[in-house]
């Protein structure tokens, strides 16, 4: 154990920095050191970890997707399908809510454990880890960490724009018939900071582009307090006043929205791409 003089220590107190030498494997950032009586204390608590992380690994690496319902539910593995729905509005949560429940059959039920109004948030998330249920959003997006930590857990997390849309995948997921062909790329996000009229062009926003990029031929979408209020494409993409083919992270740009006017400061401009999946 040496201190950050280079001096070997025999102890340490609390923030004190020290640099210790000698494990076997190589721990990561975060990780908490314990002091323990004796080598045989620590060796039984360090194969208790292992056991616990291993767990929780295979937890994780058992997540329930649409993909692979029919599957498990034919292998037996599966009784109960549990979902959490999040809606713009609450009659839509209400409606989901009844229509999913109507899918249930003698070999799987279906249990909505959560509904709720607005975006997708981390909590959400965490309640779909700890009860192994698909998340399903109407017209709502995931805030950024609800995003980061269902890829964390391997949370099957479906968005949808048409209620019926929903019904039809999980009753063809049940059925061993689900089989999507594209799925969403995102390319790119900006905050609208400012909104400039310009003749002919009508409203523009003039926003910053806070990750991945903008193109010019990127689908779009607007999203206002988690909910989307319009999809579609770009009608310009300016840097000053020329045009251009992309903005990356970190610029500022003003973009034009195709037949939609009502921009609003403070909106989030989402660009993605869908891209073709092979049927498996």
């Amino acid at each position: 154990m040496i201190d950050d003089k280079g001096k070997r220590v025999s102890t340490a107190g609390p923030s004190q920095p020290v640099s210790i030498l000698g494990f076997s494997e190589v721990p990561q950032a975060g990780d908490i050191l314990r002091v323990l009586p004796d080598e045989k204390i620590a060796r039984a608590t360090a194969d208790k970890e292992k056991d616990r992380l291993r767990e929780q690994e295979l937890r994780v690496s058992h997540r329930l997707t649409l993909n692979e319902l029919y599957q498990r539910i034919q292998e037996g593995d599966v009784k109960e399908l549990n979902l959490v729905v999040k809606a713009d509005v609450q009659g839509s949560v209400e409606a989901v809510r009844q229509s999913l429940e109507k899918l249930s059959t003698p070999e799987v039920k279906i249990n909505v454990i959560h509904g709720g109004v607005g975006a997708i948030t981390e909590s959400d998330v965490m309640l779909a880890a700890a009860s192994g249920a698909i998340i399903i959003g109407f017209n709502v997006r995931p805030e950024g960490k609800a995003a980061k930590a269902a890829e964390d857990e391997k949370i099957d997390l479906r968005l949808y724009r048409i209620i019926y849309d929903a019904i039809d995948d999980i009753k063809a997921a049940m059925k061993g018939l689900f089989a999507p062909k594209f799925r969403e790329v995102s390319l790119g996000r900006a905050e609208v900071r400012a909104l400039f009229h310009v003749p002919r062009a009508g409203t523009v926003a003039g926003c910053y582009v806070t990750e991945g990029k903008f193109t010019r031929d990127a689908e779009v979408r607007l999203v206002r307090d988690g909910v989307v209020v319009y999809e579609g494409r770009l009608s310009s993409l300016r840097r000053f006043k020329d045009d251009v083919r992309e903005v990356a992270s970190g610029y500022e740009c003003g973009m034009g929205l195709e037949n939609y006017q009502d921009i609003k400061e403070g909106d989030v401009i989402e660009a993605f791409k869908m891209e073709e999946v092979p049927v498996r």
